[in-house]
């Protein structure tokens, strides 16, 4: 599987900076984002480049790169970070063999180092657990400077869509609010695939009725 989440200030941040494949690997366009060149470092991935190559390129050739911060890991597991002169506020990025975290407007300046290492702590759990726990390891550690609003999580696996797509748009709690969200959808997210694929054999899940099961 590969995956991605994200939290922010502003409302929505997942619809615009998360960013994930199946069999590609997962980037992130944030900062004063530009939501096209998540898309662009998957392409170049997707077409033989390496996450590091791929945020290389991308920031090489962007217009305005120097206001965006940019993250990839591939499906090997290489990975990739730009911060321009631009981002906003304290930024750091943190790199480990299959994980990069970076931010932007920090409290501090080891919360993506946090981040990577809650997410390596225990490398035979579900990567939804993993990278909840990265995010509320980020937070614990300082997070942002300002209240953070919105929060979200894009999971890929062997089907051409995501298998979660998991969004908190505006709360008060919204790092709180995903995990809560995500205890939700765990037991259920392979029924849903099942459903997709051979629905004569899937479970019953969901509110009786419910057309969207």
């Amino acid at each position: 599987m590969v995956g991605i989440v994200v939290s922010s200030s502003s409302p929505a941040v997942a619809a615009r900076c998360a960013h994930a494949r199946a069999g590609v690997g997962a980037a992130a366009s944030q900062n004063i984002t530009d939501p096209r060149l998540g898309t662009e470092l998957l392409d170049l991935i997707e077409a033989g480049a390496a996450a590091d190559q791929a945020v290389a390129r991308v920031a090489a050739a962007a217009p305005h790169a120097g206001y965006r911060q940019l993250t990839a890991v591939d499906a090997n597991g290489v990975t990739g970070a730009y911060s321009g002169e631009h981002t906003l506020g304290r930024h750091a990025t943190a790199q480990d063999a299959g994980a990069v975290a970076a931010g932007n407007l920090l409290a501090a300046d080891d919360v993506p180092a946090a981040m990577l290492a809650a997410f390596a702590a225990d490398p035979a759990a579900h990567i939804g657990d993993r990278l909840t726990a990265g995010l509320t390891a980020g937070l614990r550690a300082g997070g942002e400077e300002g209240p953070v609003r919105s929060a979200g999580m894009l999971i890929c696996d062997a089907q051409a869509w995501p298998v979660t797509d998991l969004r908190v748009d505006w709360d008060d709690l919204p790092i709180e609010r995903l995990h809560d969200l995500w205890l939700v959808w765990k037991p259920q997210a392979d029924a849903y695939v099942t459903r997709a694929l051979d629905p004569g054999t899937a479970p019953s899940y969901g509110v009786p009725g419910d057309p969207g099961r």
